[in-house]
């Protein structure tokens, strides 16, 4: 059985997938399949195109009307819900209009009355949520897939592999890496966790022979000012940046799971890891003074060195979506 590699970009990132199939036109078809959906869902959900049915939903929000989804769009809405309420309210789909007030290319900070004014916007539960419909009774607010759907599109990748019949191999999307199924030699998969203050350098090698990792980190878009750093990474309810973790990697059998727990837990600053071991997902975290945690097993990861480019085959580095 041979190793099969595809790499594309998607949803603002690259990807890539790995499989062992036993020809290649195998692996090209399931490829295939996986390369198609993942278009789809970013055609269908992306918040930079005007054509996406999610631009649709924000000119409904932006109007303060109602909308009416499809099945999958409820599904994520919900799973979205779910989430905001295990996170009290810290993992909130509605949070991406704080973008209007942060401008990490300008270097400077938003006035506190211009985060105030957005945070009027903003919040779960100033939504009408009635499947199918959607309503938004606040003229101006938007909503944002970003932290749900490349998730939930490495999930189901491995799913459409599954089905075409191409059970071992992994797909990584932006480093959201959902395992389809274990190498042929029996050895685990190799994935590298990114160094949150080094682009070429990596923090450990997490061995994983079955299910999926994500990341949430605060990495290179940030503001630096009077020596404190202010990350991309905002508090819905306070509009204003994390300042105690750097890096949060979780593993979990579906990377949507992985993907939202990681975010939570970096939005609960302190109490992000006590919150993770309490749903017994297995972790690893950077805080902001380069100290590491988390309650990944001994022997589960590894310490190395920077990532050289003869390494690369071997591992996969976790790249976030900035």
């Amino acid at each position: 059985m041979k190793l099969y590699r595809e790499a594309f970009k998607a949803m603002g990132t690259p990807c890539e997938i790995q499989l062992y199939a036993k020809t290649k036109v195998q692996a090209q078809r399931a490829a295939g399949l996986i390369i198609a959906d993942v278009r789809r869902l970013e055609a269908r959900y992306s918040r930079y195109r005007t054509d996406s049915f999610l631009s649709d939903i924000n000119r409904v929000a932006m109007a303060g009307g109602r909308i009416s989804v499809d099945k999958e769009t409820e599904g994520l809405l919900n799973y979205a819900a779910t989430c905001y309420g295990q996170s009290k309210g810290l993992f909130d789909i509605t949070s991406g209009i704080l973008r209007r007030a942060w401008d990490f290319k300008s270097g400077e900070l938003p006035s506190r009355v211009q985060v105030q004014e957005l945070l009027d916007k903003i919040g779960w539960e100033k939504l009408r949520w009635a499947p199918p419909v959607l309503e938004f009774p606040i003229a101006g607010m938007e909503i944002d897939f970003g932290g749900i759907v490349k998730e939930y599109a490495a999930d189901r990748a491995a799913s459409l592999s599954l089905q075409a019949g191409v059970r071992r191999g992994l797909v990584n999307l932006g480093g959201d890496i959902k395992v389809i199924g274990p190498r042929p030699d029996g050895e685990p998969w190799r994935i590298g966790i990114r160094h949150p203050g080094h682009k070429e350098a990596a923090m450990g090698m997490l061995l994983l022979h079955k299910g999926a990792i994500a990341s949430s980190g605060d990495y290179e878009r940030c503001i630096v000012l009077d020596g404190v750093r202010y990350g991309h990474v905002l508090n819905p309810q306070t509009g204003w940046p994390v300042r105690h973790l750097a890096s949060v990697t979780v593993i979990s059998d579906l990377c949507v799971v992985a993907g939202s727990a990681s975010t939570i837990a970096m939005l609960k600053e302190a109490n992000g890891s006590a919150w993770l071991q309490n749903l017994g997902l297995p972790h690893f975290w950077v805080n902001m003074e380069g100290e590491t945690g988390g309650s990944l097993e001994e022997g589960s990861i590894e310490a190395v060195a920077m990532v050289q480019n003869s390494e690369r085959q071997a591992a996969i580095t976790v790249l976030n979506e900035y």
